[in-house]
């Protein structure tokens, strides 16, 4: 569910409906979809706990294990946020650990004419941590 932050969730929600409780949407274009979990779900494929201290126990995850090179998962905010310089930030947490199966991990703005422009993009990371 939300928090107090604009934009922001922490996918604590007993339900399957966070993408509309976190103002986000499955890509339908994209080859396979993003999911809600926790770690007795995804197991030694996964993170232990999320990133948060306390009861915080799910996160999205996609399980690249069963996917071909090339296929993505794209998850897509519902509401738009104005551009802006030093006010609208983003920030969220990514547990990559590397096996041959990760791909890579991409931030996307999209620009007035709906050009996608690359923010950031990360291929693996080494520690297995957030």
């Amino acid at each position: 569910y939300y928090t107090s932050i604009p934009g922001s969730c922490n996918f604590e929600t007993q339900d399957q409906e966070w993408t509309a409780g976190c103002g986000l949407t499955q890509d339908p274009s994209d080859d396979f979809d993003w999911d809600i979990s926790n770690s007795a779900v995804t197991g030694q494929m996964g993170p232990d706990t999320d990133h948060t201290p306390g009861k915080g126990q799910h996160f999205l995850y996609v399980n690249s294990s069963a996917q071909k090179e090339g296929n993505r998962a794209r998850i897509i905010t519902t509401n738009l946020f104005p551009a802006s310089l030093g006010v609208c930030r983003v920030r969220f947490w990514f547990w990559m650990f590397a096996s041959r199966q990760t791909g890579v991990l991409k931030v996307y703005a999209a620009e007035e004419h709906g050009m996608d422009i690359l923010m950031w993009s990360s291929s693996r990371n080494e520690e297995n941590k957030w």
